[in-house]
C-alpha cells in the first residue's frame, strides 16, 4: 500500500503498524500529491492511505487523480479532519473514498488505533472475495423497468459516491420518491442529507417517524434507526424501528425492502449499491417474490462487492450494472408508469 502524509512521524507511525499486521506491505511512504502521482504512474497498490491536510494539493482535491491513478486501489483518508459527521469525510466517500479514518495527535498514535486500522484494511482487501467471482455487467438485454411508485436504495461502503453517479443520471423532473438506507453513524445524516439534495437537484430529507413519503423527494434513514414504510389512508408514511436486525446493521436495508414489497409490491423498484456484508439479500427475495424488478451494482465499480454481490449470487438481480447506468434505467422507467 502506498502512505501519502506531509509528517514524517506520520508516515513512520504508519508503516509501522501496517507491517506490524504481518498481512499488508507498505510499498512507499511519501510527503505530497505530486510524488504520490508520479509514483503511481509505474507502480500499483490495493490500497491508499491519504491525509486531507497537506500543503500545496491537499488530499481532498487530489482525491479523484488518486482514484484515477491508482485504478483498482482503493482510496482510506487517515486525517484529523475526518472526525464522524465531518463534512470532509461525507465529501471524501463522495468523491470515491472507499472509508475514513480519524488519525490521532502524534502523541496517541498507540492503543487501539493500530487494531483499528488493521481492521479497515482487512475489511477493504478481504470484502472482494467474500462471493461468487462473477460480476456480471448485465443478465441479458438492458431492462427497461415496469412503472413503478418507489425506488428503495440500499448502500454501505462505498455506497456514497456510487449513489452521487446513480443520481446524476436521473433529471430533476424525475418524481418518483426515493428511499435510501445508507450504512453511516447518525452524526453523519444531516451533512450527508444535504449533500444528496445537491447530487440528486432535489429536496433530501433526514426520515422521522410518520413522515409522509412524498413526490419528488429523497429520504434517508437515520443512523440510529430501520426505515419503514406504511400504508396511512390514502398516502404512505415512514416509521422508525429499532429492533436488532438479522444483518446487525443499523439501519438495515432489509427492513426498507421488506416493508416496501408489502406496500408497494410490483410498483417498487429496489436497488443494492456497494457495500460489505449481506444486508437487503433477505428483503430483495420479497421485493423479488412481489413482481418488483432489482437492479444492483456491478462488481467492478463497487469498492466492495458484498452486498450487490448477495442479491446477484441468489439470483434476485434484473441486472448487474454501473450506478450511472442504473440512473438512466431508473429515469427512464418513471415514463412507464
Amino acid at each position: 500500500m502506498l502512505i501519502v502524509d506531509d509528517s514524517l512521524v506520520a508516515r513512520s507511525v504508519l508503516g509501522r503498524m501496517v507491517a506490524g499486521t504481518g498481512r499488508f506491505e507498505v510499498a512507499a511512504a511519501l510527503s505530497n500529491v505530486p510524488a504520490a502521482l508520479d509514483f503511481l504512474k509505474a507502480n500499483r497498490v490495493d490500497v491508499i492511505l491519504l491525509d486531507i491536510e497537506m500543503p500545496g494539493i491537499d488530499g481532498l482535491t487530489a482525491l479523484p487523480d488518486m482514484l484515477q491513478a491508482g485504478g483498482s486501489a482503493k482510496v482510506l483518508i487517515v486525517s484529523s479532519s475526518a472526525d464522524e459527521g465531518a463534512a470532509a469525510s461525507v465529501q471524501a466517500l463522495a468523491l470515491g473514498a472507499a472509508d475514513t479514518l480519524v488519525k490521532p495527535g502524534i502523541g496517541a498514535f498507540g492503543g487501539r488505533f493500530a487494531e483499528v486500522l488493521s481492521e479497515r484494511l482487512t475489511r477493504l482487501l478481504g470484502g472482494q472475495a467474500d462471493l461468487a467471482p462473477h460480476g456480471g455487467r448485465s443478465f441479458g438485454p438492458l431492462p427497461t423497468p415496469a412503472g413503478f411508485d418507489i425506488v428503495a436504495i440500499g448502500a454501505s461502503t462505498g455506497g456514497i459516491h456510487a449513489l452521487g453517479q446513480l443520481l446524476r443520471g436521473i433529471p430533476q423532473d424525475f418524481r418518483v420518491p426515493i428511499l435510501v438506507t445508507q450504512h453511516l453513524p447518525i452524526s453523519f445524516m444531516s451533512y450527508f442529507a444535504a449533500q444528496l439534495a445537491v447530487l440528486g437537484g432535489r429536496p433530501c430529507d433526514v426520515a422521522t417517524d410518520r413522515m409522509r413519503v412524498r413526490p419528488g423527494r429523497i429520504v434517508i434513514a437515520p443512523g440510529d434507526a430501520h426505515m419503514r414504510v406504511t400504508r396511512v389512508g390514502d398516502g404512505v408514511a415512514i416509521r422508525l424501528t429499532n429492533e436488532r436486525a438479522p444483518s446487525g446493521c443499523m439501519p438495515s436495508v432489509d427492513p426498507m425492502f421488506e416493508t416496501v414489497a408489502e406496500v408497494f409490491g410490483a410498483r417498487a423498484l429496489g436497488v443494492v449499491l456497494s457495500g460489505m456484508g449481506r444486508d437487503g439479500s433477505e428483503g430483495a427475495k420479497l421485493l423479488s417474490q412481489s413482481g418488483s424488478r432489482i437492479f444492483v451494482q456491478d462488481r467492478e465499480t463497487s469498492v466492495v462487492w458484498g452486498m450487490p454481490g448477495a442479491v446477484a449470487k441468489a439470483g434476485l438481480a434484473t441486472a448487474v450494472l454501473p450506478p450511472e447506468e442504473i440512473g438512466r434505467l431508473i429515469a427512464r422507467g418513471e415514463h412507464c408508469a
